[in-house]
Formats: structure tokens, C-alpha cells, sequence
């Protein structure tokens, strides 16, 4: 089978129609040069080229395995310079994960700005809970994934890095006793109900929410109907109950909302 080195000189050599003017755009002697092709010859089993007083012409033979293999230069010469970009991380996929207390429209500004700088790349934007994204990481099917601490279950293999710390709002019923406040402590809301629970094998926004009302000497009293996601805000509009979330989830917006730092 012929090495790229032998393919990549005898194009180079066929391009300029001589060895010497070949041997010296490819830096090596003339006589090593005429070696190499003589034996891809060998190996091939034909003459590539017709040597000629002033230089040589293609064979027959040789125009046809020109033709073949011009190819494979051009498709290797992509396909390293797309490695190359991958490993710049200016093309390729990313594969991007976010928790729903993280909501997709904050993190519009940041992908833009990768995707403006990267143009050859594409971003796979998908919405999980933080304890599932620490898995989906370790195991190689994302990339990056934004959770809320805490998480109940780390992995060696994933890194990471704290952003900075997001300041938490109340959002309550727009006609909600409390909604004219422009601040509210956390023990202010110890006789209210929260459309948010902790889930028993997970971490993240409520059981933050939970922890902190556990440190102000109480525990969060549970609405009718309750939500994980970003659906509570949802509920909270429907009078179910209170919310605290990060601020980026207040600017979700809503009707018949009101929010307190």
C-alpha cells in the first residue's frame, strides 16, 4: 500500500513535471526522491513516469492513478485542518446541558458569543437536572452542564468550576399580601406555602431553598400543587403558593407575578 509520503511527492513531482523541481519545493535530495518513486513503481507494479530529457510526463497509467488519488490528498488535507479546529474548539459539537432553574434565555448571550467565535461549530443545548448532568458528563454524552449546587452526587471525572453566586428573589401572587414589600427576609416566609419540594435523590434549587429555611428555624410548608421546574412559576401566578428563585427566573416574566429581593 503506498504511504501518503510517496503519494504526496509523486503529485508533487507530476504537478511540476521533474524531479529536481519537486525534489527542491519538497526539500530533499534529488536521488532520494527518484528512489521513492521507484519504488512506489515497484510496488504498484506499473511506471508512473516517462523520464524525458527536460523533465517527465505522466504514463498512461501514471494520468490514471493521478486522477484516483488526487482525492485522498485533498480529503486528508480537510480533514486535518477540521482536527485542527476541533481541537481549537472552533468547530465540532457542543453539547451543553443547563438545569431549569438555569433557564435557556439567560444563556442566549453566552452561546452567541461561542458561536460568533467559532463559527464552525455547533452547540447541542439540552435541559437536565443538575444530578443527572453530572452523570451524563462522566460518561461522555455532554460536554458542559450548568448546574445549582448543591449536588448530592460528584464524580472524579468531572471538573468543577463555581460561577459566581446569583442572589434569590421571592416571586409571589401579584396580589399577595406580601407583594408590596420591596424586600423580604427568608423568616417572613415561614407561614407560606412553596409550589417547590426537595426531591429525596437530588440537589439543587429547592433543596438550597430548604436548607436556608432550615437555618432560619423553620420548614418550608408544602402548596397544593408543587413543581421542580420552571412550571412553578406557573403556579405561583395561579395563586398555589410562593417561590424563591434565582433572579435570571424572574425575568421569565408572567402575568399576575410579583417579585421581592
Amino acid at each position: 500500500m503506498p504511504s501518503l509520503k510517496q503519494i504526496h511527492s509523486f503529485l508533487t513531482i507530476a504537478d511540476l513535471g521533474g524531479f529536481t523541481q519537486a525534489a527542491a519545493v519538497l526539500f530533499v535530495a534529488q536521488p532520494a526522491l527518484s528512489r521513492q518513486i521507484a519504488l512506489l513503481e515497484e510496488e504498484l507494479g506499473f511506471i508512473l513516469f516517462e523520464r524525458q530529457a527536460r523533465g517527465v510526463s505522466l504514463t498512461p497509467a501514471g494520468t490514471l492513478f493521478r486522477d484516483r488519488v488526487l482525492g485522498i490528498e485533498k480529503t486528508l488535507s480537510a480533514a486535518t485542518e477540521e482536527g485542527r479546529q476541533i481541537a481549537r474548539g472552533e468547530a465540532g459539537v457542543l453539547r451543553l446541558l443547563h438545569s431549569s432553574s438555569i433557564p435557556a434565555n439567560s444563556l442566549m448571550p453566552w452561546i452567541k458569543q461561542f458561536i460568533n467565535g467559532a463559527p464552525g461549530a455547533r452547540v447541542d443545548l439540552d435541559r437536565i437536572s443538575s444530578e443527572i448532568q453530572i452523570s451524563e458528563i462522566a460518561e461522555g454524552r455532554a460536554d458542559v452542564g450548568l448546574v445549582r449546587l448543591p449536588v448530592l452526587r460528584r464524580d472524579p471525572a468531572v471538573n468543577f468550576v463555581e460561577l459566581p453566586a446569583e442572589r434569590l428573589w421571592v416571586v409571589l401572587p401579584a396580589n399577595h399580601r406580601l407583594a408590596g414589600y420591596s424586600s423580604l427576609q427568608l423568616s417572613d416566609l415561614a407561614n407560606q406555602a412553596f409550589v417547590s419540594a426537595v426531591h429525596r435523590e437530588r440537589g439543587g434549587l429547592a433543596r438550597r431553598v430548604t436548607d436556608l429555611c432550615l437555618q432560619r428555624g423553620f420548614v418550608p410548608q408544602l402548596a397544593a400543587v408543587i413543581s421542580r421546574k420552571t412550571s412553578m412559576l406557573n403556579l405561583v401566578a395561579a395563586g398555589f403558593g410562593i417561590a424563591v428563585v434565582p433572579e435570571n427566573m424572574t425575568r421569565i416574566g408572567g402575568e399576575n407575578l410579583a417579585a421581592c429581593l
